[in-house]
């Protein structure tokens, strides 16, 4: 009787997990321009600067090679980034904060999974429709750009997306360990515009990571930001291989436990404070 009890419950909790992943299919559906226009801005913008950059840097400077790459291979790393760009992450850790602040976080409390999951599969669909579609562009170019073979592009592509996806996730984590700091302030805005800063310079969006100098690599090394943009866009241009691919996606499980723990310490602390007033 109570095993029959328990897998009535797991069935519901799925079905409202699927219901969840379809309500922001519907999202994604209904707003197709703004949509378009999120993902065209998140493209345009890193990719503009980085081109500007290299322009100055070997036709303002008349430099051959920086950070031991060509003009070409920098150029590469800008379009592949552009593609792991698009997934690193959205704003859902600023929705957590608003619900905090606003009080609208009690309505969300006693539905079968947690709010943290809850805004999490409904906001992770457009990235899986963008993930997919850039899956299957970067197949396409890495054979059409040289850098491979069509066999290649696939296992560099699978490589890439998978450490794509996990940064993804862990994104989230951080983002919505930090919005628990709305707990104890009027709002986490700050806290996270901070964070999106850091990740935007330390996860490879901007410039390659190995233009650090080498006595402060130590810097972007000690986070997971890297996993977000940098390691996706070097296995895809296979500058990484299988090797460092366990050995970073590795590195990204333990980040992903560290984070899982933080969410529930921090979270199961500050709810003692939650007072559902709103502000």
């Amino acid at each position: 009787m109570k095993r029959e009890s328990f897998l009535e419950r797991l069935s519901y909790s799925m079905r409202w997990r699927l219901a969840t992943l379809g309500n922001g299919l519907r999202d994604a559906a209904a707003y197709r321009i703004e949509f378009f226009i999120e993902v065209l801005g998140s493209a345009v913008v890193p990719a503009a600067f980085q081109l500007v950059l290299w322009w100055a840097l070997f036709d303002g400077s008349g430099l051959t090679e920086v950070g031991g790459r060509t003009k070409q291979e920098l150029i590469l790393y800008t379009v592949f980034s552009t593609l792991f760009t698009q997934i690193r992450g959205g704003n859902h850790d600023f929705e957590i904060q608003e619900m905090i602040r606003s009080g609208q976080l009690s309505q969300y409390l006693l539905r079968p999974v947690s709010v943290i999951e809850f805004v999490y599969l409904r906001g992770i669909v457009p990235k899986l429709i963008t993930a997919a579609a850039c899956f299957i562009l970067g197949v396409i170019l890495i054979p059409c750009l040289g850098i491979g073979s069509v066999l290649d592009g696939v296992m560099q592509m699978s490589m890439a997306m998978s450490m794509a996806l996990l940064g993804n996730v862990i994104h989230y984590q951080i983002g919505a360990a930090l919005s628990a700091t709305a707990f104890y302030w009027e709002e986490a805005y700050s806290v996270l515009m901070v964070k999106n800063m850091l990740v935007s310079l330390l996860s490879g969006e901007l410039i390659p990571l190995t233009l650090f100098p080498e006595k402060y690599a130590w810097v972007w090394k000690s986070t997971p930001f890297y996993i977000y943009v940098f390691g996706p866009t070097e296995l895809a241009l296979g500058r990484w291989g299988p090797n460092e691919f366990v050995t970073h996606f590795g590195l990204g499980l333990v980040w992903f436990a560290g984070c899982y723990l933080l969410i529930k310490l921090g979270w199961g602390l500050a709810m003692k404070r939650y007072s559902s007033l709103g502000g």
